[in-house]
Parts: C-alpha cells; structure tokens; sequence
C-alpha cells in the first residue's frame, strides 16, 4: 500500500488525534488571502478536516479533493450540511477539473505525497491570477520539553520501531514553487503547545504513516512500551509545535 493510502486505514482514529493549526495562522492566512464570501477554495487531501473549518467558515465556495474513500465519508459526514462545502473522491495527481479556477489552494501536511512538477505546475494552472498557493505544516518537538522521557521513548524505537515499508518521503521542497511561476514566496512560523496524557499519545503515535505499518508482534510491544513508558515518567508528553506556513502567488 502507497503511505499516502494508509491514512485511510484509520479514519476515526486519525480524526480524533492529529493536531489542528493554530487559529492565528488561519487569521493571518484568510486576511492575507481575502478569502471570503465569493471567493473559491481547494483544500488537497483534508483528511477529516484539520485544517477545515476556518476557512469553510469564512463562507467561501469551499472545494477538496481527498484520495482516501473513508477519510472522504468522514468529511462528508462532518460537513455535507454546509452549503459552501463541495467535494470529490480522487487522487488529484490525475482529477480533470475541467474549467475550475480557484482564488486559493491550500494544503495541510498533504502537498508534499504529490511529486514536484505534478504539485506545482497544476496548483499554478488551476488558480485564477493572483491566486495564493498556501502550504501548511506542523514542526512539532517534544524532546526539549521532556528530555528524560524523549531518551527512554529513542530506546523503544531503537528497539521495536521497524515498519514494513520504508519511508521515504521527507524531500519536499517548498521553496521550489518559484520554479513553476510563481512569485512572492513566503514563510511565517506559529506556536502552540499541546499536552498529552499516555493513551492519548499512543493514539497520536498510530496516526503516523510509518507506525500504522510496523509488523506484528513488534507493533503492539512499541505501543505498549510508550504507554508505559509515559505513564511511569510523569504521566504526559508535552509537545511544542511550530506551524509553518508557506504561501507563494500566481502573478496577475
């Protein structure tokens, strides 16, 4: 199975746990944008809505394109009742959207699974001139709040942590939208802080595409091992996150 696909594997699971953005970023990002009423959005690859409702609820005409036929349900499931909110079940690498033009695309943590030139190049083509291209990421540290905790949780890695497939992903770069047209490129960091008690941080841990395909019997000894590990050491994991905001304009 492509990493891509295996979010789809745990829907509920990965609505519950994977971390929102902070709401200084989406004030910052819907003024810099002007998105509004009358204006049209893409959101690649929502997942279940992470990064969601601060822009639906600007009232825009709000699209998204999710590969995952479950993590598509679950959006529809959370927000068929809005009027403004439209999506589809494809893999944008290949969706005709025919004469579709759109104010701002934007991407929470997905832009980076769809190579380079097909991620760039049909971005610039599908937004209207001067259209915003935002990129949005979580850079998130929980070794310098729990240094004791991290070095016992790097021993269980080094010791169950061996997952199926390789994960190669990781190269992605952002900056190179200036090779494809774009202008004006960008980068603005927030900051939030979240706190996790030992059966949350477990649950967050299963949402990572390289822990969901780590085999038997070492996947639940991993598991097991952070819970416990967690429990024994304070009782919670403290994570300070940096969110990266990208943006880059199509000229006008």
């Amino acid at each position: 199975m492509e990493f891509r696909k295996i979010f789809d594997t745990i829907p509920e699971q990965f609505d519950r746990f994977r971390p929102r953005y902070s709401p200084e970023l989406f004030d910052f990002l819907i003024h810099r944008a002007k998105i509004g009423p009358g204006k049209s959005v893409l959101e690649l690859g929502p997942g279940t809505g992470q990064a969601t409702d601060p822009i639906l609820q600007t009232g825009c005409d709000y699209h998204a394109i999710e590969l995952g036929e479950h993590l598509y349900a679950k959006m529809r499931e959370k927000y068929d009742r809005f009027p403004n909110f439209h999506i589809v079940n494809d893999d944008f690498i290949t969706h005709g959207f025919g004469q579709q033009r759109f104010d701002m695309i934007y991407s929470a943590a997905t832009i980076q699974w769809i190579p380079e030139e097909v991620a760039f190049s049909k971005t610039f083509a599908l937004l209207k001139p001067g259209g915003v291209l935002a990129m949005m990421l979580t850079k998130a540290d929980y070794k310098t709040p729990n240094a004791e905790l991290y070095e016992k949780i790097q021993k269980l890695y080094d010791q169950y942590f061996k997952p199926d497939i390789p994960y190669t992903h990781g190269g992605f770069r952002y900056e190179n939208a200036q090779n494809y047209g774009y202008t004006e490129f960008e980068r603005h960091d927030f900051h939030g802080r979240r706190e996790m008690d030992p059966d949350e941080y477990v649950s967050f841990c299963g949402t990572h595409c390289d822990h969901i395909v780590i085999p038997e019997p070492c996947k639940t000894a991993f598991f097991e091992g952070l819970r416990k590990t967690v429990a024994e050491n304070g009782g919670k994991v403290i994570f300070d996150d940096t969110y990266v905001l990208y943006l880059a304009q199509k000229p006008r």
